[in-house]
């Protein structure tokens, strides 16, 4: 195990290739197959999926960090043992599978995967420490912030395998990084280093490799700290924001304020304002 990682998770022995700790309003998430460039199977794909979606109904976890361990971020799906549905799905011999079934496959595979991370009720935080690839790169893109060290690249490689980019990257990317840009990604294929990915706004910080996980605690701590119900509501009309027009959204804007207005950690931000003091929010 890598320093980064070891710091990151606290040593938790993995289960399915990834390893789970929940400690102090924060769930770690960590992909921990090295030996396999930490590609993505079926029962890691379950994994992650099952820690999201526990984070999202644990009143006590307010924030989720996904990293991994060893030099490789996620550089994919695991192509070699059964095809899985998790990610970079190439399609079948016509004798082995009938049409539809690569695409039900993705349904419940790649891009559920991805969905489960911008579903999640809480903020998610990737920690990048080296090649994220493939449906690796859209784990690590589909979170609400992404730190990466130095020596981390991101790379669309579908086209390199003459393949469709799956897992959303068709969504994502263009939100990111607009639409020529990500067509450019997409097309060419090309490996994007950690410095290009700033300037492109696929990452919200660069940092040394030595500084990789202080700097992911700190943000995890910032954010585990904050009104957690108001970042749930944030990230889910950030996402929808796109896809809706301004009357929709300005409605559902209304409604959520509205909603917001009657918790505790709302309150507690007014009274603190009002008595000139930093909030002490408790995620209610």
């Amino acid at each position: 195990m890598s320093d980064t990682a070891a710091a990151i998770d606290g040593g938790k022995p993995a289960e399915d290739g990834v390893r789970v700790r929940v400690e102090d309003g924060v769930s770690w998430i960590t992909l921990a197959r090295p030996e396999a460039a930490n590609t993505i199977d079926a029962a890691a794909r379950e994994r992650i999926i099952g820690a999201l979606e526990r984070a999202s109904e644990d009143p006590s976890t307010r924030c989720v960090v996904l990293g991994a361990e060893g030099r490789f971020f996620c550089t994919g799906a695991d192509l070699r043992g059964p095809r899985s549905g998790a990610g970079d799905a190439a399609p079948p011999a016509r004798q082995e599978r009938p049409v539809g079934e690569v695409r039900r496959m993705l349904l419940g595979g790649a891009i559920r995967l991805i969905s489960a991370v911008l579903d999640c009720d809480r903020p998610v935080v990737a920690a990048v420490q080296g090649t994220a690839a493939g449906i690796g790169a859209h784990l690590a893109l589909a979170c609400d912030l992404v730190v990466a060290a130095e020596e981390a690249r991101f790379i669309e490689v579908f086209a390199r395998r003459g393949l469709a980019a799956d897992g959303l990257g068709a969504w994502l990317l263009p939100r990111l990084v607009g639409l020529r840009r990500a067509k450019e990604l997409v097309l060419l294929a090309e490996d994007l280093p950690a410095a290009e990915a700033l300037r492109a706004g696929l990452v919200n910080r660069v940092v040394p490799g030595g500084e990789l996980a202080a700097a992911t605690e700190a943000l995890a701590r910032r954010l585990a700290d904050g009104p957690t119900r108001a970042h749930a509501v944030n990230k889910w009309m950030l996402n929808h924001s796109l896809d809706v027009g301004r009357e929709v959204l300005a409605q559902e804007e209304a409604w959520a304020v509205d909603a917001l207005s009657r918790t505790w950690d709302s309150q507690e931000g007014v009274r603190s304002f009002v008595e000139r003091r930093p909030p002490r929010f408790r995620g209610v």
